[in-house]
C-alpha cells in the first residue's frame, strides 16, 4: 500500500476507515470535525489512493487538473495541495465548481476547453502534477497537449474513461491504444483497472520523457 500524501489520512466515519481531507464540505459528504471523507465511487484520484497505487503525491503540489467539473475531485486535492487550477470546459458545473472555491483560495476554475491549453497557457504555471478525468474522445491526446506544464520531475495522474472513448470496443484496447499515444510524451510507470469504484476505468500514474 503506497504511502498517502501529507494532508490524506484515512480516519473513521461512521464506524468505517475511509480516506479524508481536512476541509470545508462541498457535496454532502460524512464529515468529522475538521475532516471530511474522500469518496472513491465519486472520484477517480481517490480511487487511485483507495488501491494504493504510488501517485507519488506527498502534499503542497502545484495541480493542474483537467476535467474538474464540479469540483467534487478538486476541492479535495485543494486541501492538501498547493496553488490547483481546475479546467473545465461544461458552464453548468462551473457554478459548482465556483463554491467549491470559495471557502479555498488556492483552487482556480477555468472555464476553459483541455483539448485547447493555448488558452489557459498564459495562467497556468508550471505544475507539479497533472490530474485529468476528461470525459472525451481523444483522453490521451489531451494529456500529451498538456505535457508541456508539467515539471520534468512530475507525474500525470490520470484516469481513462474506455466508455468515452467508443462504447462498441473491448475496454482492454482502448486502454492499450491510449497508453500507446502516451508515449510520445510520457514514460508509464503504473496502471491499474479502477474496479470496483469505476467500471472501465484505467488508473495511469506517468511522468514527462
Amino acid at each position: 500500500m503506497s504511502d498517502l500524501p501529507a494532508g490524506v489520512e484515512r480516519r473513521e466515519f461512521d464506524g468505517v476507515e475511509r480516506l479524508a481531507t481536512r476541509g470545508e464540505p462541498h457535496y454532502g459528504e460524512p464529515t468529522d470535525g475538521e475532516y471530511r471523507a474522500w469518496n472513491p465511487d465519486r472520484s477517480k484520484l481517490g480511487a487511485m489512493l483507495e488501491l494504493g497505487m504510488d501517485t507519488g503525491l506527498a502534499g503542497g503540489e502545484t495541480v493542474l487538473y483537467l476535467g474538474v467539473a464540479s469540483g467534487t475531485t478538486a476541492s479535495h486535492v485543494a486541501d492538501f495541495a498547493g496553488p490547483t487550477y481546475g479546467v473545465e470546459f461544461a458552464a453548468r458545473p462551473v457554478r459548482d465548481l465556483l463554491d467549491a472555491a470559495e471557502p479555498r483560495d488556492n483552487l482556480f476554475p477555468l472555464l476553459k476547453d483541455a483539448r485547447k491549453p493555448e488558452t489557459y497557457a498564459h495562467v497556468v504555471e508550471p505544475v507539479d502534477v497533472i490530474v485529468q478525468d476528461v470525459a472525451t474522445r481523444g483522453q490521451a491526446a489531451v494529456a500529451v497537449a498538456n505535457a508541456e506544464f508539467l515539471r520534468e520531475d512530475g507525474r500525470l495522474l490520470l484516469a481513462v474513461k474506455a466508455r468515452s472513448e467508443d462504447v462498441t470496443r473491448d475496454p482492454a484496447d482502448v486502454f492499450d491504444d491510449a497508453l500507446a499515444e502516451l508515449e510520445s510524451a510520457y514514460e508509464v510507470l503504473e496502471t491499474e483497472r479502477l474496479t470496483p469504484h469505476h467500471d472501465d476505468h484505467l488508473g495511469v500514474v506517468a511522468t514527462p520523457r
